[in-house]
């Protein structure tokens, strides 16, 4: 992606979050310049992945395929002691005609929740044996104290201020149902680790490979330069 492209991207998001009155922490607003004066004070930022978020899934067609998102709060299971936390929290942006392709997580359950705008459609499809999708069985779906069951691939619709439970090993894609307009998603979680709990089928990418075209917004979760050091007399170097 070019670096333009994430940059009006992240501004879009930016601007549905204040539409819909879900206000953002601190560091979220943070400038590339300002992240390189910050310590050891914001580790739990670098170390979970806080802050925005961009894939086009490899493509380098985001229109088409891909979202943008901010990761609120996380907890990081590698690192436990240190970062304790069960749960994450995110909000994700994706525009009419945009498409997440399908996948399940191996380890975190998830609440995705329509948080305001147009309506989400979900693909649910359970997993077999060998982690292959199971285009027979039914699926057990859990929406807002609902239990019930549907055929494998059917699309459930999400209008704002309903949810889904996706639980371990349950394929889902989603995009935004045609003609209702740009939705903003809330994801309420486990711990989240998009390096080594996505399971795509078929296999694509995560991260963009990005092209500089001018200079960056916002750095992304995964570009925080390291923390500043204090020299032995308190100093920052």
């Amino acid at each position: 992606m070019k670096r333009s492209e994430i940059n009006k991207a992240l501004k879009e998001l930016e601007a549905m979050c204040a539409k819909f009155y879900c206000y953002l922490p601190p560091f979220c607003h943070f400038t590339p310049k300002e992240w390189q004066t910050k310590g050891h004070e914001y580790d739990e930022v670098r170390d979970c992945m806080l802050g925005w978020d961009i894939t086009d899934y490899g493509r380098n067609d985001f229109d088409k395929f891909g979202f943008s998102l901010v990761t609120i709060r996380n907890g990081n299971r590698a690192m436990e002691d240190k970062y304790p936390k069960v749960y994450a929290e995110k909000l994700l942006y994706l525009k009419e005609g945009q498409y997440a392709p399908n996948h399940f997580h191996w380890y975190k359950t998830e609440d995705i929740i329509n948080r305001g705008g147009g309506n989400v459609l979900i693909r649910v499809y359970n997993s077999l044996d060998n982690e292959e999708i199971d285009y027979e069985s039914d699926v057990t779906v859990h929406t807002d104290g609902r239990t019930y069951t549907v055929p494998a691939g059917t699309l459930i619709r999400l209008t704002p201020g309903e949810s889904i439970h996706i639980q371990q090993f349950l394929y889902h894609d989603f995009q935004v149902e045609e003609g209702t307009g740009s939705v903003l998603l809330g994801e309420v979680s486990q711990c989240n680790d998009d390096n080594t709990d996505n399971r795509f089928n078929p296999t694509i990418g995560r991260f963009p490979e990005i092209e500089e075209d001018e200079e960056p917004y916002r750095l992304l979760c995964n570009e925080y330069p390291k923390a500043k050091e204090e020299d032995s007399v308190g100093q920052e170097t």
